[in-house]
């Protein structure tokens, strides 16, 4: 017989192996064999066991149900009978070999129910010492259901989440998998667990240990999934101590948790806790409740923080990104929250108008940066001045990226009071009433931006007064005056809300600098051209023709020499500046050098005092407000 068991090891050997190796081959499989006979026989044994227990237990089940029967029916209480006992016993030892707690059968909670019931019933007996194991017995059974209800909670199946290209999967089947399962992550199989385990710890009298196992875990839960969006909880005196830079990074993250809580964490969560506690919808509400409650306060504390630090233009489209989520998602919010979370919606409200207020105050503090710019250096070359820019693309940018929303902002929070703010807009001035801004129609936005461009216009005006040079003035005003008006006309949104008025008006004014300017400048240069004076008794003063042609040259000369180097960046505005010069300058020049330039005699004279033709002007009229120092004898051909 043993030659037919051979070891698993016997290929090895090779032939001629004396017996004495074999018999010590041998010898270790025969022990093996026997202690795997000793380990079968314990498993049989264990196994009996089992199937002895569960007879029992489901035998003993039956009895107990119809004791229970009797107890529930009969006023007075039966005597114990003695499979009562036998019964503890049974489940006292299956909850001490710790085995899985849930079956397919559902033994298990069958069985935690009837020892509920039990407890219950025998309660007001004067079975104290088997009332108190009873109790004992639930209390161990009842933890047991506490774990695997924590434990199940904490471990959504995330597979129902995951986006489509992690997979390779197409939309429709992402679509399909967020519909079958719309529980927060967790699968239609987990569910039910949940439900039952729910049911059996409120029946018996583990309410509380239940639902705070829910609420703690479920809070956990969406505070990881929140995090994992990249929102942090930052309180007041944290935000205040921050750098903007830093507390700006953290309001996208703010917009997209919360979005994802009013949108779908919110219902999820709805869903999830009416399922688990199905039948207790008093619990279900307070429980969804606590958490709803704790996450949003939470998101509108970091609201609540971002407002109290301090003010300052550059954080309005911020506030109005804050403000357009409050906003835009209180629908959502609606269709989630009972009757009950009228606490919610009204901390909701009133965390959106203070934001409201903030930014009507940042956006008037507008006002304040202009007043507040007190530099008396005049701009180089009469350039667009850095405050006109500055005013003029915010104002652009809040118009063509906000305008929506600033504009219900002041329409549902103007009332508010605006320190240091001017009243009225300017008037604008015309030849009908409709060139008129119609003050009755006006939107408080578009009041404001009009206070806004009239102050700026005010800062302007006298910031032109530090140049000495009169010209040169004009040419800053016209710079700054035509910048503002091509941002207002490349917004079609803010373009639409003046209503032409302002663009008329200031229209209107550039045309007057350009006159003035003209006036000061090559209108006292055609004075050098003035024929009065040059002819006396019809004959021609050649002194005086001299001079006139050396108080032309002189002059061109220094209006070239300076002109060149004031700066019109508006390539519109220089050339009308220029073609406007040549057509006063170069006519009169032609026509003078035309009638008297033959009373000058040939050569040495000639070259003295004509130095420029008419091609020469214009040459040099198109070298004029480039910001170059040009040399005009370097220039001339």
């Amino acid at each position: 017989m043993e030659e037919n068991h051979k070891p698993a090891t016997s290929s090895s050997f090779k032939k001629g192996d004396d017996k004495e190796e074999s018999s010590e081959v041998e010898k270790p499989e025969k022990e093996t064999k026997s202690e795997q006979s000793q380990s079968q026989d314990i498993d049989d044994k264990e196994k009996e066991e089992r199937a002895g227990i569960k007879h029992t237990l489901q035998k003993s089940y039956d009895d107990i149900e119809t004791f229970l029967s009797k107890l529930e029916s009969d006023a007075e209480a039966p005597d114990i009978p003695d499979f009562v006992h036998k019964y503890v016993d049974l489940v006292e030892k299956k909850l001490s070999k710790h085995e899985p707690l849930f079956h397919d059968d559902g033994s298990f909670l069958k069985v935690v129910d009837q020892i509920s019931r039990l407890y219950k019933q025998l309660s007001d007996s004067d079975k104290a010492p088997l009332i108190n194991r009873i109790g004992q017995i639930q209390q161990q059974a009842m933890c047991y259901l506490e774990d695997e209800f924590r434990s199940l909670l904490e471990e959504p199946d995330l597979k129902q989440e995951v986006v489509a290209d992690q997979h390779g999967e197409d939309q429709s089947t992402l679509d399909q998998s967020k519909e079958e399962s719309n529980f927060s992550g967790y699968s239609y199989q987990v569910i039910p667990k949940l439900n039952k385990i729910a049911k059996e710890m409120i029946f018996g009298g583990y309410e509380s240990e239940c639902c705070e196992a829910y609420m703690v875990t479920r809070r956990n839960i969406i505070d990881e999934t929140l995090n994992k969006l990249g929102y942090e909880k930052i309180s007041i005196d944290e935000a205040q101590k921050m750098q903007w830079e830093a507390l700006e990074k953290n309001i996208p993250p703010w917009i997209k948790a919360f979005k994802q809580c009013t949108k779908v964490y919110f219902s999820n969560e709805c869903r999830l806790v009416e399922t688990v506690f199905s039948g207790y919808p008093s619990l279900s509400t307070n429980l969804f409740s606590n958490i709803v409650r704790g996450v949003f306060l939470q998101l509108l504390n970091f609201v609540e923080a971002v407002a109290t630090i301090k003010r300052s233009t550059e954080k309005l489209f911020k506030f109005l990104d804050i403000y357009d989520t409050l906003r835009d998602n209180l629908s959502s919010l609606d269709g989630v929250l009972p009757k009950w979370a009228e606490e919610l919606r009204n901390e909701m409200t009133t965390t959106r108008c203070r934001i409201g207020e903030m930014a009507i105050f940042i956006f008037c503090d507008l006002e304040n940066a202009i007043k507040s710019d007190t530099e008396k250096t005049p701009v180089p070359g009469g350039a667009v001045h850095p405050l006109t820019r500055y005013t003029m693309n915010y104002l652009k940018y809040a118009c063509d990226e906000y305008k929506e929303t600033i504009e219900k902002v002041f329409k549902d929070h103007s009332k508010i009071e605006r320190a240091n703010s001017t009243n009225k807009p300017r008037s604008y001035e015309g030849d009908s009433e409709k060139n008129k801004y119609d003050d009755e129609n006006q939107s408080p936005f578009v009041g404001q931006v009009l206070r806004i461009l009239d102050l700026l216009d005010s800062a302007l005006e006298a910031k032109s007064k530090l140049y000495k040079d009169i010209a040169l003035s004009c040419i800053f005003m016209m710079n700054n005056g035509r910048y503002m008006l091509q941002k207002i006309k490349s917004s079609a949104e803010i373009h639409q809300a003046m209503k032409d008025t302002w663009c008329r008006k200031t229209s209107s004014d550039l045309r007057n600098y350009h006159q003035t300017y003209k006036r000061e400048t090559w209108m006292k240069l055609l004075g050098c051209l003035n024929v009065e004076g040059l002819n006396v008794n019809g004959k021609v003063v050649k002194p005086v023709l001299k001079e006139r042609f050396k108080s032309f040259n002189a002059m061109f000369d220094d209006i070239h020499r300076t002109q060149s180097l004031w700066v019109v960046n508006d390539k519109q505005l220089q050339s009308e500046l220029r073609v406007s010069i040549s057509a006063i300058v170069i006519p009169a020049y032609r026509s003078f050098l035309a009638r008297f330039s033959g009373y000058l005699d040939p050569g040495r004279q000639t070259e003295k005092y004509i130095k420029f033709q008419p091609e020469d002007i214009e040459t040099f009229i198109d070298d004029l407000f480039d910001g170059n120092s040009g040399s005009m004898s370097r220039k001339k051909p």
